[in-house]
Protein backbone atom coordinates (compact mmCIF):
# COMPACT_ATOMS: atom_id res chain seq x y z
CA UNK A 1 0.00 0.00 0.00
CA UNK A 2 2.85 2.34 0.88
CA UNK A 3 4.49 1.60 -2.52
CA UNK A 4 1.22 2.25 -4.37
CA UNK A 5 0.83 5.53 -2.49
CA UNK A 6 4.34 6.58 -3.45
CA UNK A 7 3.70 5.67 -7.07
CA UNK A 8 0.49 7.67 -7.03
CA UNK A 9 2.31 10.73 -5.62
CA UNK A 10 5.08 10.30 -8.19
CA UNK A 11 2.71 10.19 -11.16
CA UNK A 12 0.59 13.01 -9.68
CA UNK A 13 3.76 15.10 -9.42
CA UNK A 14 4.68 14.35 -13.05
CA UNK A 15 1.16 15.21 -14.21
CA UNK A 16 1.17 18.42 -12.17
CA UNK A 17 4.51 19.46 -13.64
CA UNK A 18 3.14 18.81 -17.11
CA UNK A 19 0.05 20.89 -16.35
CA UNK A 20 2.17 23.73 -14.93
CA UNK A 21 4.43 23.64 -17.99
CA UNK A 22 1.36 23.79 -20.22
CA UNK A 23 -0.03 26.74 -18.26
CA UNK A 24 3.33 28.54 -18.42
CA UNK A 25 3.42 28.02 -22.17
CA UNK A 26 -0.12 29.35 -22.59
CA UNK A 27 0.46 32.58 -20.66
CA UNK A 28 3.85 33.42 -22.24
CA UNK A 29 4.34 34.73 -25.76
CA UNK A 30 5.87 32.18 -28.12
CA UNK A 31 6.72 32.30 -31.83
CA UNK A 32 4.84 30.08 -34.28
CA UNK A 33 4.06 30.04 -37.99
CA UNK A 34 0.66 31.40 -39.14
CA UNK A 35 -0.43 27.86 -40.07
CA UNK A 36 -0.01 26.79 -36.45
CA UNK A 37 -2.86 29.15 -35.52
CA UNK A 38 -4.84 28.05 -38.60
CA UNK A 39 -4.11 31.19 -40.63
CA UNK A 40 -3.19 30.93 -44.30
CA UNK A 41 0.48 32.02 -44.43
CA UNK A 42 0.50 32.90 -48.12
CA UNK A 43 -2.61 35.08 -47.89
CA UNK A 44 -1.34 36.79 -44.73
CA UNK A 45 2.11 37.59 -46.05
CA UNK A 46 0.97 38.66 -49.51
CA UNK A 47 -1.87 40.74 -48.05
CA UNK A 48 0.29 42.62 -45.53
CA UNK A 49 3.10 43.06 -48.07
CA UNK A 50 0.65 44.61 -50.54
CA UNK A 51 -0.72 47.11 -48.01
CA UNK A 52 2.70 48.10 -46.70
CA UNK A 53 4.19 48.39 -50.18
CA UNK A 54 1.40 50.84 -51.04
CA UNK A 55 2.10 52.77 -47.84
CA UNK A 56 5.85 52.98 -48.43
CA UNK A 57 5.47 53.87 -52.12
CA UNK A 58 3.00 56.61 -51.15
CA UNK A 59 5.31 58.03 -48.49
CA UNK A 60 2.92 57.34 -45.61
CA UNK A 61 5.94 56.59 -43.42
CA UNK A 62 9.57 55.52 -44.01
CA UNK A 63 9.23 52.15 -42.26
CA UNK A 64 7.32 50.17 -39.65
CA UNK A 65 7.11 47.13 -37.39
CA UNK A 66 4.09 44.83 -37.30
CA UNK A 67 3.39 42.15 -34.70
CA UNK A 68 0.39 39.83 -34.61
CA UNK A 69 -0.32 37.26 -31.90
CA UNK A 70 -3.19 34.86 -31.32
CA UNK A 71 -3.74 32.82 -28.18
CA UNK A 72 -0.41 34.08 -26.87
CA UNK A 73 1.44 32.96 -30.00
CA UNK A 74 3.23 35.47 -32.22
CA UNK A 75 2.46 34.28 -35.74
CA UNK A 76 3.69 37.38 -37.57
CA UNK A 77 6.50 39.78 -36.67
CA UNK A 78 8.12 41.71 -39.47
CA UNK A 79 9.78 45.06 -40.08
CA UNK A 80 9.58 47.04 -43.31
CA UNK A 81 11.35 50.00 -44.87
CA UNK A 82 13.88 52.34 -43.35
CA UNK A 83 14.38 54.69 -40.43
CA UNK A 84 14.14 57.68 -42.79
CA UNK A 85 13.43 58.31 -46.46
CA UNK A 86 17.14 58.38 -47.32
CA UNK A 87 16.98 54.56 -47.21
CA UNK A 88 20.27 54.27 -45.33
CA UNK A 89 19.19 52.18 -42.34
CA UNK A 90 16.65 49.39 -42.55
CA UNK A 91 14.15 48.87 -39.74
CA UNK A 92 14.94 45.84 -37.59
CA UNK A 93 12.62 44.08 -35.18
CA UNK A 94 14.86 45.16 -32.31
CA UNK A 95 14.61 48.89 -33.15
CA UNK A 96 12.73 51.24 -30.82
CA UNK A 97 9.89 53.58 -31.76
CA UNK A 98 8.41 56.57 -29.93
CA UNK A 99 5.07 55.18 -28.70
CA UNK A 100 3.47 58.62 -28.14
CA UNK A 101 0.02 58.28 -26.46
CA UNK A 102 0.34 54.51 -26.07
CA UNK A 103 2.23 55.74 -22.97
CA UNK A 104 -1.17 56.60 -21.46
CA UNK A 105 -2.16 52.92 -21.18
CA UNK A 106 1.26 51.24 -21.01
CA UNK A 107 2.63 53.48 -18.25
CA UNK A 108 0.14 55.76 -16.47
CA UNK A 109 -3.04 53.66 -16.61
CA UNK A 110 -1.06 50.49 -15.91
CA UNK A 111 0.31 52.02 -12.70
CA UNK A 112 -3.12 53.29 -11.67
CA UNK A 113 -4.55 49.79 -12.20
CA UNK A 114 -1.93 48.36 -9.85
CA UNK A 115 -2.70 51.00 -7.21
CA UNK A 116 -6.44 50.32 -7.67
CA UNK A 117 -5.73 46.61 -7.13
CA UNK A 118 -3.99 47.46 -3.88
CA UNK A 119 -6.87 49.62 -2.64
CA UNK A 120 -4.77 52.80 -2.81
CA UNK A 121 -6.67 54.48 -5.64
CA UNK A 122 -10.39 55.24 -5.88
CA UNK A 123 -11.88 55.78 -9.34
CA UNK A 124 -14.87 57.64 -7.92
CA UNK A 125 -12.97 60.21 -5.92
CA UNK A 126 -12.63 63.78 -7.20
CA UNK A 127 -9.63 65.55 -8.66
CA UNK A 128 -9.24 67.84 -5.66
CA UNK A 129 -9.11 64.82 -3.33
CA UNK A 130 -5.92 63.65 -5.02
CA UNK A 131 -4.67 67.07 -6.13
CA UNK A 132 -5.37 69.60 -3.35
CA UNK A 133 -4.01 72.48 -5.47
CA UNK A 134 -7.15 72.09 -7.62
CA UNK A 135 -9.43 72.81 -4.64
CA UNK A 136 -11.74 75.78 -5.30
CA UNK A 137 -10.96 75.55 -9.01
CA UNK A 138 -13.49 74.67 -11.72
CA UNK A 139 -12.01 71.14 -11.70
CA UNK A 140 -12.31 70.37 -7.99
CA UNK A 141 -15.33 68.08 -8.23
CA UNK A 142 -14.51 66.30 -11.49
CA UNK A 143 -14.49 62.54 -10.91
CA UNK A 144 -11.40 60.48 -11.68
CA UNK A 145 -13.59 57.99 -13.55
CA UNK A 146 -14.88 60.67 -15.92
CA UNK A 147 -11.38 62.12 -16.35
CA UNK A 148 -9.94 58.74 -17.36
CA UNK A 149 -12.89 58.13 -19.70
CA UNK A 150 -12.49 61.58 -21.33
CA UNK A 151 -15.99 62.52 -20.18
CA UNK A 152 -15.07 65.27 -17.70
CA UNK A 153 -15.25 68.53 -19.74
CA UNK A 154 -11.47 69.03 -19.54
CA UNK A 155 -9.92 70.88 -22.48
CA UNK A 156 -8.17 68.59 -24.91
CA UNK A 157 -4.70 70.14 -24.59
CA UNK A 158 -2.57 73.15 -23.68
CA UNK A 159 0.44 74.17 -25.83
CA UNK A 160 2.72 74.76 -22.83
CA UNK A 161 5.73 75.88 -24.85
CA UNK A 162 3.84 78.52 -26.88
CA UNK A 163 1.92 79.68 -23.81
CA UNK A 164 5.34 80.46 -22.35
CA UNK A 165 6.14 82.90 -25.18
CA UNK A 166 5.44 86.59 -25.57
CA UNK A 167 4.04 87.95 -28.83
CA UNK A 168 7.55 88.79 -30.02
CA UNK A 169 8.52 85.13 -29.64
CA UNK A 170 10.72 85.62 -26.58
CA UNK A 171 10.06 83.43 -23.58
CA UNK A 172 8.48 84.80 -20.42
CA UNK A 173 10.32 84.93 -17.11
CA UNK A 174 10.72 81.67 -15.23
CA UNK A 175 9.81 79.53 -18.25
CA UNK A 176 12.42 78.71 -20.90
CA UNK A 177 15.90 80.08 -21.57
CA UNK A 178 18.56 79.72 -24.25
CA UNK A 179 21.20 79.52 -21.52
CA UNK A 180 21.65 77.09 -18.66
CA UNK A 181 22.02 78.32 -15.10
CA UNK A 182 21.08 77.39 -11.55
CA UNK A 183 17.56 78.62 -12.29
CA UNK A 184 17.46 76.88 -15.70
CA UNK A 185 19.30 73.61 -15.02
CA UNK A 186 17.44 71.19 -17.29
CA UNK A 187 17.89 70.90 -21.04
CA UNK A 188 14.63 70.29 -22.89
CA UNK A 189 15.13 66.96 -24.70
CA UNK A 190 16.13 67.43 -28.33
CA UNK A 191 16.80 71.16 -28.03
CA UNK A 192 19.29 73.83 -27.03
CA UNK A 193 16.73 75.30 -24.64
CA UNK A 194 16.66 75.05 -20.86
CA UNK A 195 13.67 74.76 -18.55
CA UNK A 196 13.14 76.74 -15.37
CA UNK A 197 13.56 74.55 -12.28
CA UNK A 198 9.97 75.19 -11.15
CA UNK A 199 8.33 75.04 -14.58
CA UNK A 200 6.22 71.94 -13.85
CA UNK A 201 4.66 73.25 -10.64
CA UNK A 202 4.57 76.97 -11.45
CA UNK A 203 3.56 76.77 -15.10
CA UNK A 204 2.18 73.40 -16.23
CA UNK A 205 0.13 72.73 -13.12
CA UNK A 206 -1.11 76.33 -12.95
CA UNK A 207 -2.07 76.35 -16.64
CA UNK A 208 -4.09 73.19 -16.07
CA UNK A 209 -5.73 74.70 -12.98
CA UNK A 210 -6.68 77.92 -14.79
CA UNK A 211 -7.85 76.28 -18.02
CA UNK A 212 -11.51 76.53 -18.98
CA UNK A 213 -13.88 73.58 -19.10
CA UNK A 214 -16.15 72.74 -22.00
CA UNK A 215 -19.67 73.88 -21.24
CA UNK A 216 -21.35 70.52 -21.80
CA UNK A 217 -20.24 67.11 -20.63
CA UNK A 218 -19.40 64.71 -23.43
CA UNK A 219 -16.57 62.80 -25.01
CA UNK A 220 -13.53 65.00 -25.65
CA UNK A 221 -10.11 63.34 -25.69
CA UNK A 222 -7.97 65.18 -23.13
CA UNK A 223 -4.41 64.58 -22.01
CA UNK A 224 -4.33 67.22 -19.27
CA UNK A 225 -4.75 64.93 -16.27
CA UNK A 226 -2.02 62.64 -17.57
CA UNK A 227 0.48 65.38 -16.73
CA UNK A 228 -0.69 65.14 -13.12
CA UNK A 229 -1.03 61.39 -12.61
CA UNK A 230 2.73 60.56 -12.41
CA UNK A 231 3.07 62.77 -9.34
CA UNK A 232 0.07 61.00 -7.77
CA UNK A 233 1.59 57.59 -8.54
CA UNK A 234 4.80 58.69 -6.80
CA UNK A 235 2.85 59.95 -3.79
CA UNK A 236 0.73 56.79 -3.41
CA UNK A 237 3.53 54.29 -4.07
CA UNK A 238 6.42 56.24 -2.52
CA UNK A 239 8.50 55.18 -5.52
CA UNK A 240 9.60 57.29 -8.54
CA UNK A 241 7.23 56.91 -11.52
CA UNK A 242 9.78 55.25 -13.81
CA UNK A 243 10.99 52.94 -11.07
CA UNK A 244 7.46 51.89 -10.12
CA UNK A 245 6.78 50.78 -13.70
CA UNK A 246 10.17 49.10 -14.05
CA UNK A 247 9.90 47.19 -10.77
CA UNK A 248 6.26 46.13 -11.06
CA UNK A 249 5.94 45.49 -14.79
CA UNK A 250 8.70 46.04 -17.33
CA UNK A 251 11.61 44.22 -15.69
CA UNK A 252 9.73 41.13 -14.47
CA UNK A 253 7.95 40.88 -17.85
CA UNK A 254 11.31 40.96 -19.63
CA UNK A 255 10.24 44.06 -21.57
CA UNK A 256 13.79 45.37 -21.66
CA UNK A 257 13.41 48.00 -24.39
CA UNK A 258 10.24 49.50 -22.90
CA UNK A 259 10.86 52.71 -21.00
CA UNK A 260 11.50 56.44 -20.98
CA UNK A 261 14.68 58.20 -22.18
CA UNK A 262 15.98 55.34 -24.35
CA UNK A 263 19.42 56.91 -24.85
CA UNK A 264 20.27 55.82 -21.31
CA UNK A 265 20.43 52.22 -22.57
CA UNK A 266 20.47 52.26 -26.38
CA UNK A 267 22.62 53.66 -29.15
CA UNK A 268 21.04 56.24 -31.42
CA UNK A 269 21.13 53.86 -34.42
CA UNK A 270 18.80 51.49 -32.55
CA UNK A 271 16.12 54.18 -32.23
CA UNK A 272 13.89 55.34 -35.09
CA UNK A 273 13.68 59.17 -35.38
CA UNK A 274 10.36 60.99 -35.32
CA UNK A 275 9.96 64.57 -36.59
CA UNK A 276 12.21 67.36 -37.78
CA UNK A 277 10.93 70.07 -35.41
CA UNK A 278 10.79 73.46 -37.14
CA UNK A 279 8.74 75.43 -34.59
CA UNK A 280 9.89 74.69 -31.01
CA UNK A 281 13.05 72.64 -30.56
CA UNK A 282 14.37 73.36 -34.06
CA UNK A 283 16.02 69.97 -34.34
CA UNK A 284 15.65 66.47 -35.70
CA UNK A 285 13.96 64.57 -32.86
CA UNK A 286 15.93 61.36 -32.54
CA UNK A 287 16.05 59.35 -29.34
CA UNK A 288 14.02 62.00 -27.53
CA UNK A 289 10.29 62.31 -26.99
CA UNK A 290 8.30 63.75 -29.89
CA UNK A 291 5.42 65.24 -27.88
CA UNK A 292 6.07 68.88 -26.89
CA UNK A 293 4.17 68.57 -23.62
CA UNK A 294 6.19 65.54 -22.60
CA UNK A 295 9.34 67.40 -23.64
CA UNK A 296 8.69 70.17 -21.10
CA UNK A 297 8.14 67.36 -18.57
CA UNK A 298 11.75 66.45 -19.49
CA UNK A 299 10.72 63.31 -21.36
CA UNK A 300 9.04 61.52 -18.45
CA UNK A 301 5.32 62.15 -18.57
CA UNK A 302 2.04 60.37 -18.19
CA UNK A 303 0.79 61.40 -21.63
CA UNK A 304 3.78 60.41 -23.82
CA UNK A 305 7.44 59.48 -23.60
CA UNK A 306 7.67 55.68 -23.75
CA UNK A 307 9.83 53.97 -26.37
CA UNK A 308 9.81 50.28 -27.25
CA UNK A 309 10.04 47.68 -29.95
CA UNK A 310 6.91 45.73 -30.82
CA UNK A 311 7.87 42.51 -29.02
CA UNK A 312 8.43 44.15 -25.63
CA UNK A 313 5.26 46.21 -25.96
CA UNK A 314 3.43 42.96 -26.73
CA UNK A 315 4.50 41.45 -23.40
CA UNK A 316 2.58 44.08 -21.43
CA UNK A 317 -0.58 43.76 -23.51
CA UNK A 318 -0.45 39.97 -23.65
CA UNK A 319 -0.32 40.07 -19.85
CA UNK A 320 -3.58 42.06 -19.93
CA UNK A 321 -5.11 39.60 -22.41
CA UNK A 322 -4.09 36.78 -20.07
CA UNK A 323 -6.16 38.33 -17.28
CA UNK A 324 -3.13 39.82 -15.54
CA UNK A 325 -0.70 36.89 -15.65
CA UNK A 326 2.51 36.32 -17.58
CA UNK A 327 5.06 33.53 -17.14
CA UNK A 328 3.06 32.31 -14.18
CA UNK A 329 3.27 35.63 -12.33
CA UNK A 330 0.14 37.61 -11.41
CA UNK A 331 0.52 41.34 -12.13
CA UNK A 332 -3.08 42.53 -11.98
CA UNK A 333 -6.43 41.08 -10.99
CA UNK A 334 -8.68 40.17 -13.94
CA UNK A 335 -11.53 42.16 -12.38
CA UNK A 336 -9.38 45.29 -12.49
CA UNK A 337 -8.54 44.73 -16.16
CA UNK A 338 -12.23 44.24 -16.96
CA UNK A 339 -13.18 47.42 -15.12
CA UNK A 340 -10.59 49.60 -16.84
CA UNK A 341 -11.15 48.17 -20.34
CA UNK A 342 -14.96 48.17 -20.40
CA UNK A 343 -16.88 50.98 -22.07
CA UNK A 344 -17.78 53.42 -19.28
CA UNK A 345 -20.27 55.77 -20.94
CA UNK A 346 -21.56 54.00 -24.05
CA UNK A 347 -25.04 55.33 -23.30
CA UNK A 348 -23.62 58.84 -23.76
CA UNK A 349 -22.01 57.97 -27.10
CA UNK A 350 -18.56 57.77 -25.50
CA UNK A 351 -16.70 54.60 -26.47
CA UNK A 352 -13.83 54.94 -24.00
CA UNK A 353 -12.73 52.72 -21.15
CA UNK A 354 -10.60 54.09 -18.32
CA UNK A 355 -7.49 55.27 -20.10
CA UNK A 356 -8.08 52.69 -22.83
CA UNK A 357 -9.60 53.37 -26.22
CA UNK A 358 -12.39 51.13 -27.49
CA UNK A 359 -14.09 50.49 -30.85
CA UNK A 360 -16.42 53.23 -32.04
CA UNK A 361 -19.97 52.94 -30.73
CA UNK A 362 -21.04 53.08 -34.39
CA UNK A 363 -18.33 51.91 -36.78
CA UNK A 364 -16.93 54.47 -39.22
CA UNK A 365 -14.10 53.31 -41.48
CA UNK A 366 -12.83 56.89 -41.87
CA UNK A 367 -12.59 57.64 -38.14
CA UNK A 368 -11.15 54.37 -36.83
CA UNK A 369 -7.70 52.77 -36.63
CA UNK A 370 -9.02 49.23 -36.07
CA UNK A 371 -10.98 46.55 -37.90
CA UNK A 372 -14.75 46.50 -38.17
CA UNK A 373 -14.73 42.97 -36.74
CA UNK A 374 -12.81 43.96 -33.59
CA UNK A 375 -15.08 42.85 -30.76
CA UNK A 376 -16.83 45.37 -28.47
CA UNK A 377 -14.68 44.00 -25.64
CA UNK A 378 -11.45 44.89 -27.46
CA UNK A 379 -9.29 47.78 -26.35
CA UNK A 380 -6.00 49.58 -26.96
CA UNK A 381 -4.66 52.98 -27.95
CA UNK A 382 -3.12 54.78 -30.89
CA UNK A 383 -0.16 57.15 -30.84
CA UNK A 384 0.30 60.42 -32.73
CA UNK A 385 3.61 59.26 -34.21
CA UNK A 386 1.81 56.48 -36.12
CA UNK A 387 1.66 53.73 -33.51
CA UNK A 388 -1.16 51.42 -32.42
CA UNK A 389 -1.69 48.56 -29.97
CA UNK A 390 -5.01 46.68 -29.95
CA UNK A 391 -6.03 43.65 -27.89
CA UNK A 392 -9.17 41.58 -28.46
CA UNK A 393 -9.96 39.21 -25.58
CA UNK A 394 -12.87 37.58 -27.43
CA UNK A 395 -10.59 36.47 -30.27
CA UNK A 396 -7.38 36.42 -28.19
CA UNK A 397 -5.81 38.58 -30.88
CA UNK A 398 -3.08 41.18 -30.35
CA UNK A 399 -2.15 43.70 -33.08
CA UNK A 400 0.82 46.06 -32.77
CA UNK A 401 1.83 48.56 -35.42
CA UNK A 402 4.79 50.91 -34.93
CA UNK A 403 5.72 53.62 -37.44
CA UNK A 404 7.12 57.15 -37.61
CA UNK A 405 4.52 58.71 -39.87
CA UNK A 406 5.53 62.16 -38.49
CA UNK A 407 8.93 61.98 -40.19
CA UNK A 408 9.93 64.47 -41.35
CA UNK A 409 6.69 66.37 -40.68
CA UNK A 410 3.46 65.77 -38.76
CA UNK A 411 1.51 67.23 -41.67
CA UNK A 412 1.81 63.83 -43.42
CA UNK A 413 -1.57 62.16 -42.89
CA UNK A 414 -1.37 59.43 -45.53
CA UNK A 415 -1.44 56.68 -42.91
CA UNK A 416 -5.01 57.81 -42.18
CA UNK A 417 -6.00 58.60 -45.76
CA UNK A 418 -4.93 55.13 -46.91
CA UNK A 419 -6.44 53.41 -43.82
CA UNK A 420 -3.24 51.40 -43.44
CA UNK A 421 -3.74 50.07 -39.91
CA UNK A 422 -7.45 49.11 -40.14
CA UNK A 423 -6.84 47.40 -43.49
CA UNK A 424 -4.16 45.15 -41.98
CA UNK A 425 -6.41 44.49 -39.00
CA UNK A 426 -9.34 43.69 -41.31
CA UNK A 427 -7.16 41.29 -43.28
CA UNK A 428 -6.29 39.31 -40.16
CA UNK A 429 -9.89 39.08 -38.95
CA UNK A 430 -10.91 37.93 -42.42
CA UNK A 431 -8.33 35.13 -42.29
CA UNK A 432 -9.46 34.13 -38.79
CA UNK A 433 -13.08 33.91 -40.02
CA UNK A 434 -11.99 31.43 -42.70
CA UNK A 435 -10.82 28.93 -40.10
Amino acid sequence: MRLNGLLFLFFFHIASCGLLAQQAKIDTLTFVSPSQVNIDSAMLYSGVDSIITEALDSGAFPGCQILLAKDGQIFYYKSFGYHTYDSLQTVRNSDLYDLASITKITATTLALMKLYDEGLFDLDQTLDYYFPFLAKSNKSDLSIRKVLAHQSRLKNWIPYYSESQRRNGKYKRKTISADSSARFPNRIPGSDLFLHKDFKEDKIYKMIKKSDLYEEEGYVYSGLAFYLFPELIVRLSEVPFEQYLEDNFYEPLGANSLGFDPLKKYDLNQIVPSEVDTFFRMNKLHGVVHDEGAAVMLGISGNAGLFSNAEDLAKVHQMLLNGGTYKGNQYLNPETINEFTRCQYCDKNNRRGLGFDKPLVEYDSIKTSVAKLASPNSYGHSGYTGTLVWADPDNQLLFIFLANRVYPSRTNRKIYQLNIRPRIHDLVYGLIEKQ
